[in-house]
Parts: structure tokens; sequence; C-alpha cells
């Protein structure tokens, strides 16, 4: 019986993903290069140390450790300075109805995040108090497709995998939820996502119907 939901953050929840395109953007056009919206979808739900590696190829360019280190910081800042307006009226269509609906049946909320902003972020939407648990770019080592960001949030949920459905926007993500022994809401295509089922925003079924799918 599934009794917790494990949430991404970016394009399931709120929809930071075109804050994270124009950052990572400018940093490739800051190294000489340029890259475009279709191989943005290889950066979203991965970690920022990939990320940045695969628009360093991209960009042909060469950078030492150091430079790495601090590229990643430039781009964070870029980053923040979009998004630190966002408030709840920029979460994404019955995101949050969603989530408090779950809440309210008894339903365990966590987070699966590759976003080391995350709990900035979930803070600004109101919603902090709903997540028993928080795992984010600060707490894994490896970053999806690896399972281990929500391996570690069932166990944070106190529950196992089969008691768990994964919510992801993200090829990647669906593929961490899958490795990791979870049943895998897909919010977006699914031609591109492949997970269980797919809908194109949390607000298009219920906590129970869900549920009851699985």
């Amino acid at each position: 019986m599934i009794k917790g939901f494990l949430f991404d953050l970016d394009g399931v929840i709120v929809d930071t993903a075109v804050f994270h395109f124009k950052a990572w953007r400018k940093l490739a056009q800051k190294l000489g290069g340029d890259f475009t919206a279709e191989q943005n979808e290889q950066l979203k739900g991965v970690s920022r140390v990939d990320s940045l590696k695969k628009v360093v190829a991209w960009t042909g360019a060469t950078v030492d450790d150091l430079t790495f280190i601090e590229l990643m910081e430039v781009k964070n800042e870029w980053y923040l300075e979009l998004v630190i307006q966002l408030g709840p009226k920029d979460a994404l269509p019955g995101a949050l109805d969603f989530i408090r609906h779950a809440h309210a049946k008894g339903i365990l909320i966590g987070l699966g995040s590759a976003s080391k902003n995350a709990p900035m972020i979930l803070n600004k939407l109101g919603l902090t108090a709903l997540f028993t648990t928080i795992i984010d770019g600060n707490n894994v080592v490896n970053g999806k497709p690896h399972p281990e960001v929500f391996l570690k949030g069932a166990d944070g949920l106190g529950l196992k995998p089969t008691e768990c459905l994964v919510f992801e926007d993200s090829i990647a993500g669906v593929q961490a939820a899958k490795a990791g022994g979870f049943g895998c809401v897909g919010i977006g295509s699914a031609e591109v996502l492949k997970a269980d089922v797919h809908f194109q925003a949390l607000g298009s079924s219920t906590p129970e119907a869900l549920v009851a799918q699985f």
C-alpha cells in the first residue's frame, strides 16, 4: 500500500527550469559558446556538477578544477537572482492543492531533488511544514539517475520504496525512481518519460486516485 509521496521540485511543484536554462546559457556564453533548448532537456534533474560538465563540453572550453568550482558558484548566483522573487503564486497549476490534500489524507510527504536551493524554494512556496523529509543536492553523493536521493527520501519517511510514489518530470528522475524500486508518476510526455502513469500537472489527478492505481 502506498503511504508516502516523494516529489521532485523543478518542473513538478514549481517551474524554475526556465531560470536554470537562462543561468546555464549565460554561463555557456561567458565560456564563448552556447547550447539549445533541446540540449537543455539533458540538464533537467541532473546535479550542478554534472550539468556544468555537459555545458563545458558543449562549449568546447577547457577549465581547471578551481575555475570549475568558481563557475558553479557564478551560475548559482545568477539563478538565485532570478528565483528570489518566487512565491506561492508561482507554483505549477494544482501543485499546492495536491500536496496539501495528500498531507491532509495522512500521506507522508518528502522531497527528492537535485537542487541545493530546494529548502529555500519550498519555504517561499509556503510548503516546508508539510514535508517530513527534504533530500536535496546537499544530502547525496550520487545524482540522478542513481536512486540515492529517493532511497534516502523513503528512509526519511520511514517507508520502503514499494510504499512510496515518486513524482518526476525528467528522464533521469524517472530512471532513478525505477532503479530504486519505486512506482513513478511522470509529469509530462509519456513518450519521453516512460513512467508508470503520466499527467501534465499534479492537479490532473487526486492523491486517492493515484494510490488506487498502485
